[in-house]
């Protein structure tokens, strides 16, 4: 089985897992309800997605 030929340093090991990051979906405003909605998405409160409506909302 293969084996490291040295050990990996603490900066090195750190440096790698410090790009490891959480990030927030990105948030807008539906142009038709002016509710928040998620980017890219059919507007939960109103059904709208790009000027027209996608999805009946009761």
């Amino acid at each position: 089985m293969p084996v490291p030929k040295r050990k990996k340093s603490r900066s090195t090991t750190r440096h790698r897992k410090s790009q490891w990051k959480l990030f927030t979906p990105g948030k807008s405003i539906c142009p038709q309800c002016h509710a928040p909605k998620a980017s890219h998405r059919v507007c939960g409160k109103c059904g709208y997605y790009d000027g027209r409506e996608v999805v009946e909302v009761d």
